[in-house]
């Protein structure tokens, strides 16, 4: 029971981190701006803001690398050693813009963000992870002795996703070149949304709440469907088996409308991903303000809200992580089954 409260105070305690930075802001303007707000922590940015105190900001910065269109040179800073004529333009989102001839232009932008760093963090952590597995089963039998404790749960894991998802949804045929592929992405998104779940340094970042990171994904899985598709998807989308109208003369409907379908099966993927894990994010973040709203409200109305909140805070934290583990799950069977579909079989009549 000891320990059970400890852990309680923990993690209120962590969920409080963020909001000393919403604080000091609301010390300085007394007026809270919650969507600004909930944004401002959303986006990407060029450093890592840890916390905020009487108007002080404790951050890590990242690395800039920059190439410039005035002179071809690349720039190597910080945020804070940003040179002239580079600039953070507010209308692109904070964003690395340079001054030439009068006009502002996007450089070639290579720098470490925030959602990058994060991203080399969970591959570290995967590695990490990984490499750990393979040195038990190459010191015991696996065929002899089954392994405990972690490395038991996550042979647990990849079996369920390995037998029970890739092999049933693509086929006992053609599931192997897949295999690596999908079990590499729902690892991924998995250890991803967990770790973007902890609010303190180094972790929090909203990775998979980047459209440019689920686009990325979705997009491999797109490429994976299409390059190694068999001659009878691609008879299904050219010459589907409906009347002659529907497919040739006078238009050809149907394979326009699955050619369609061609490109919004990865789209569907990339925006459910993003969607639900941005506005889990959002909502935490949300609440956490709303203390401080109760708070400009009087006593009364702060300590109602304050305790409102911190119960949300809680069952939304133990939401996400549920979510984190279904999104990574419906993004690999997808994939598994937009795959499996690619390799259909030719049925004779």
């Amino acid at each position: 029971m000891k320990h059970f409260k400890s852990i309680i105070l923990l993690l209120v305690a962590f969920l409080l981190v963020p909001v000393q930075h919403i604080h000091a802001e609301e010390a300085e303007s007394k007026e809270l701006d919650i969507p600004e707000i909930v944004l401002e922590h959303l986006a990407d940015a060029y450093e890592w803001h840890i916390a905020s105190y009487e108007g002080k900001h404790l951050s890590v910065p990242l690395p800039i690398i920059v190439r410039s269109e005035n002179t071809g040179e690349w720039h190597f800073c910080t945020a804070h050693t940003l040179p002239e004529p580079f600039f953070f333009s507010e209308e692109h989102h904070g964003k690395i813009y340079e001054r030439v001839g009068g006009e502002e232009v996007r450089p070639i932008d290579l720098s470490i963000t925030k959602t990058v760093a994060q991203i080399w963090i969970v591959v570290i952590v995967l590695i990490t992870i990984f490499l750990s597995c393979a040195r038990w089963y190459k010191r015991h039998d696996a065929h002899s002795e089954a392994p405990k404790g972690f490395v038991g749960a996550i042979e647990m894991v990849v079996m369920m996703i390995h037998d029970d998802l890739i092999k049933s949804s693509i086929g006992e045929k053609h599931y192997k070149p897949y295999a690596p592929y999908l079990l590499t992405v729902f690892f991924f998104i998995l250890t991803t949304n967990l770790i973007g779940l902890i609010p303190i340094f180094p972790a929090g970042a909203n990775v998979t709440g980047n459209i440019n990171i689920t686009f990325f994904l979705a997009f491999c899985t797109m490429l994976a469907i299409n390059i190694f598709a068999n001659k009878e998807y691609w008879k299904e989308i050219f010459w589907p088996e409906v009347p002659l109208f529907l497919k040739a003369y006078p238009a050809p409907i149907m394979p326009v409308i699955e050619l369609f379908g061609v490109i919004t099966k990865p789209f569907a993927l990339m925006i459910r991903l993003f969607a639900n894990m941005m506005a889990g994010h959002a909502v935490i973040l949300s609440f956490t303000c709303v203390i401080f709203l109760g708070w400009s409200m009087g006593v009364g109305y702060g300590i109602g809200l304050n305790t409102f909140s911190i119960i949300m805070l809680l069952f939304m934290n133990c939401l996400e992580l549920l979510v984190a583990f279904v999104q990574a799950y419906v993004f690999t069977m997808l994939s598994a089954v937009f795959i499996g579909l690619a390799h259909k079989e030719h049925h004779a009549e």
